[in-house]
């Protein structure tokens, strides 16, 4: 017993040390955000400056970014993407899953091996593409677009291994019996089934398109246009950067995305398991 009790000790400190290593960083930023430069410069780790506590970093740096122009931005384009790749992976699951089509299997392959090619490999030519020959470049939409192409293999693989698992074919086999179509089946019995991994798939892909900083910095050339994470490049200079105005910038960057999280955790656990189930 005493055995068991040290080794559940030990595990508690490992991840209370990893936790915090994990954790430093985030906190540092928010402290530093309250600081002046000078302060942060003379030490960073420090928890208060020599001139208190000030919240003109978070004005100064709102208006210096235009923050709310890019907040909307930034909203706009991973809501609809966001939206649409929940969509367009689940219905693609779901046909993947339910038809024994052998085009099913080799798309779900393709989109499988397309998970291991990076994006920096497709980055040149998508600009060259998109921007030399298409004129495309510099519109939301376009980076929408890019954005669900990216992102659409690895909810569908989510969804896939969902739908395989926890929904019983009964259930559509019952209400083909009743008239159903295919897709009333998927809207009125499979899509609500699947809230546990569509929150998952949500705060991933929200996650990554609200953070993404590179390639709406190859879309995105126009001030109005910039999302956040672009946003933020106004705060670096050509041999230094004023450190408290980018500190307060972060942590607006942050907030958002971390208030969703709040709300949508509790269902990240179960959707991951349910998704990670192989067919």
């Amino acid at each position: 017993m005493k055995k068991k009790s040290a080794g559940l000790n030990i595990r508690f400190f490992v991840l209370l040390f990893v936790f915090i290593i994990y954790v430093f960083p985030f906190i540092m930023v928010l402290i530093n955000s309250l600081k002046q430069k000078t302060d942060i410069i003379r030490n960073p780790l420090s928890l208060l400056g020599d001139h208190g506590i000030t919240f003109s970093n978070f004005v100064e740096a709102a208006e210096k970014m235009n923050f709310f122009q890019a907040l909307g931005n930034s909203i706009f384009i991973t809501f609809i993407s966001t939206a649409l790749i929940v969509l367009f992976s689940s219905m693609a699951a779901y046909i993947i899953c339910r038809k024994q089509w052998k085009a099913c299997k080799i798309l779900f392959a393709l989109m499988i091996l397309s998970l291991a090619i990076p994006f920096q490999v497709l980055m040149i030519p998508l600009v060259s593409i998109y921007g030399g020959i298409f004129h495309l470049l510099n519109h939301r939409f376009t980076l929408i677009f890019m954005h669900i192409g990216f992102c659409v293999s690895t909810s569908t693989f989510l969804f896939y291994g969902s739908i395989k698992s926890t929904i019983p074919l009964e259930l559509e086999e019952a209400a083909s019996i009743d008239g159903c179509g295919q897709f009333q089946i998927f809207r009125t019995i499979v899509f609500p089934l699947l809230k546990p991994t569509i929150a998952t798939t949500i705060i991933i892909n929200a996650l990554n398109i609200w953070n993404d900083y590179l390639l709406p910095s190859l879309i995105l050339a126009d001030n109005d246009l910039k999302t956040l994470p672009v946003a933020t490049r106004v705060f670096y200079g050509a041999f230094s950067a004023d450190l408290g105005l980018l500190m307060a910038a972060l942590v607006l960057l942050v907030l958002p995305i971390l208030i969703l999280y709040l709300f949508l955790q509790k269902h990240i656990i179960e959707g991951v398991v349910a998704g990670a189930v192989k067919g």
